[in-house]
């Protein structure tokens, strides 16, 4: 039976309280919560840290997918019938990471309409971000790529406040999410930082005036 709530709704509280079948992790940066290929039979969230999804092709060739961040969930797919991972999630961080199995996630669903409200948002949410990725990919040169691309990590265009200054994440997982060389990557970065779009050194911070490259025709 679904709870009575007189005070906002907070997913990271009530994670931690689900009754059985969850697990809190507490991630060191690098460690992998399941690989391509694992069985899928868990759903995952973020309460602390970041964590990237990777997929290596059958020639051997890895691609970033996502860069995921607090409050962010993974793994859903399994809810859908998916038997086994399609993708690698690696910590990036040091991270807290509630895991709730199957089942749990499933009760947990049919009995806290509040949770299900916030779960099927962020199902939406994500499901516009893949087919703007998807556009992005088709019809976007790897400058407006990369450009868009640091506007999202730095929340560009999402509620609340931006957040210019980027944590730190490797030329080369720039390179992987943008689908480009890591040399392509550096050019772009140095041609923004000419233009006065970003600051670089070791921590990036991002100017909105960066969208004039994703504007721009």
């Amino acid at each position: 039976m679904a709870r009575k709530r007189t005070a906002p709704f907070n997913p990271k509280t009530f994670l931690t309280q689900v009754d059985g079948g969850k697990t809190l992790l507490q991630c060191r940066k690098g460690q992998v919560l399941f690989s391509q290929g694992d069985a899928a039979d868990a759903v995952f969230y973020i309460q602390t840290g970041r964590v990237k999804l990777t997929v290596v092709s059958p020639q051997g060739k890895e691609a970033v997918v996502a860069i995921l961040e607090p409050s962010a969930f993974f793994g859903e797919a399994c809810l859908a019938g998916e038997l086994v991972r399609m993708a690698t999630a690696i910590a990036l961080d040091p991270a807290k990471i509630v895991r709730l199995d199957k089942a749990t996630m499933i009760r947990v669903l049919h009995e806290e309409p509040s949770f299900a409200e916030l779960f099927l948002a962020y199902l939406l949410s994500r499901n516009l971000r893949i087919q703007e990725d998807l556009v992005d990919q088709l019809f976007n040169s790897a400058e407006k790529r990369l450009a868009r691309v640091l506007l999202l990590l730095a929340h560009f265009g999402k509620e609340g406040k931006p957040e210019p200054v980027l944590a730190k994440i490797s030329q080369e997982t720039l390179a992987d999410m943008v689908g480009t060389t890591r040399s392509r990557v550096s050019f772009f970065l140095n041609k923004f930082r000419k233009l006065g779009f970003i600051d670089y050194n070791g921590r990036m911070h991002v100017h909105s005036s960066l969208l004039n490259i994703v504007l721009h025709d």
